[in-house]
């Protein structure tokens, strides 16, 4: 299950607890919404309000393949809230993207957004299209195209895509220079997550993993726990996993498990993380790491470590496997990767979980400092992203921190009171346009 780069919640696989039908990522966040906000006291109708998105655009993608076929996929870019600034969020191209998915997703992005206080709003953009399928050719015309239909409602002060699922930094590339040659200028902060020559930031790729890492260490900290004597599995070999699972080794926790896509290999003594190329490098290298022992993906999870972070996909931890949770600690890698059903069953186990809106939100922040380095022409050293990065990833610990130690509440509803309250404050300012 690997990860990928600006979000990790890729598939709906879990039952909830009223039906036998998966729960969606917009059925997920409109329950942690409106759990958290009970919370609260804070106005009815903004959390109602909260509960929309502020607009979904759905557009007809077609493309010549190379064959000389017209095929017509679909593509969503579904903005949320924009209360705070303009809307920000992934695009990502997999055959199961919906509008709900976008939709829901785009409402994970406000919170994450107002929990880091980065003044942006929430968004979340797709096509439906296996982007395997596609050549390069192809894809840089799919994604020529959609920019070309979506290009009235993004740009740098209305609403930011970034890399997600299927897509990367010359996905972004190509998006930048579509946007720019409609515009007649260049204008690299219509989109984050691209190369470094045509305005990315250093650090972008590795921020989701190094800011799941801080936090880890963090948390393992705030549990009166030793990282040296720290045992960690980790889901997911991406640029998520790999790299919070190398800064961890780097800081002396003891990782046991990893896993991708294909499986995971265990041994309780350590693996040389540094010596696992990520899936994105080489998608077989995970199983092909000398080991003690292997493990599949479900069992990985429920290993006996004192740490275990899914960084790969969503809906990963169920009601039917979070009794059988043995970690002592859960941080969430991946966004989405617990359902409603099992995060109760950790809060009634008293299992910690520091939720996915606080733990990886490194990559939204780094695309933050991309957007500022880019409507300011002023390129930063990677060293100076990094120390960034830390400063902001230790403020939002700290404001969560507070509001958890505040109320009797789980981790993941400290980070939505913080979140909600910032975006609740702001509404009610700015009032509601008759």
């Amino acid at each position: 299950m690997a990860s990928t780069p600006d979000s990790t919640h890729d598939a709906d696989e879990t039952t909830n607890a009223e039906s036998e039908e998966p729960e969606s990522a917009l059925e997920t966040a409109r329950r942690q919404l409106q759990h958290a906000a009970e919370q609260l006291d804070i106005d009815q109708n903004i959390v109602e309000r909260l509960k929309h998105p502020k607009k979904v655009h759905e557009v007809a993608v077609p493309i010549e393949r190379d064959n000389g076929d017209v095929e017509v996929y679909t593509g969503y870019r579904a903005q949320h809230d924009s209360v705070r600034g303009p809307f920000k969020g992934g695009l990502r191209y997999h055959p199961d993207v919906t509008r709900e998915e976008c939709v829901g997703l785009g409402m994970w992005m406000t919170w994450k957004c107002a929990v880091m206080d980065i003044p942006f709003g929430g968004a979340k953009g797709g096509i439906a299209v296996n982007p395997k399928d596609l050549s390069d050719d192809e894809k840089e015309q799919l994604t020529r195209r959609f920019t070309d239909e979506i290009r009235a409602v993004i740009g740098p002060t209305k609403d930011i895509p970034a890399p997600d699922m299927g897509t990367d930094p010359q996905t972004m590339a190509w998006l930048m220079d579509a946007y720019s040659m409609q515009e007649g200028e260049t204008i690299p902060g219509v989109v984050t997550g691209k190369p470094p020559i045509v305005g990315g930031s250093k650090g972008r790729d590795g921020a989701p993993g190094r800011s799941v890492a801080i936090i880890t260490r963090e948390a393992i900290d705030y549990y009166d726990k030793n990282i040296k004597e720290t045992s960690i599995a980790v889901q997911g070999f991406g640029s998520v996993g790999s790299n919070a699972a190398k800064l961890l080794d780097d800081w002396g926790a003891n990782v046991v498990a990893v896993s991708d896509v294909n499986g995971g290999i265990y041994d309780p003594n350590g693996l040389d993380t540094h010596a696992i190329p990520p899936h994105d490098e080489e998608p077989e290298a995970v199983m092909t790491h000398e080991a003690p022992e292997t493990v599949t993906n479900d069992e990985l999870l429920e290993l006996d470590v004192d740490v275990v972070i899914p960084a790969a996909i969503g809906n990963v931890l169920t009601e039917d496997n979070a009794d059988d949770i043995t970690a002592d600690i859960v941080i969430e890698g991946a966004n989405g990767p617990t359902t409603s059903t099992a995060s109760a069953i950790f809060a009634e186990r008293d299992v910690p979980v520091i939720p996915d809106i606080l733990a990886n939100a490194g990559g939204v922040t780094v695309s933050y400092f991309e957007w500022l380095q880019d409507i300011n022409r002023r390129a930063w050293s990677l060293e100076r992203v990094n120390d960034e990065l830390e400063t902001e990833m230790l403020a939002a610990w700290a404001d969560v921190r507070t509001e958890f130690e505040a109320h009797d509440v789980t981790w993941r509803d400290a980070a939505y009171i913080v979140a909600l309250s910032r975006i609740a404050d702001a509404h009610d300012t700015r009032g509601l346009w008759p």
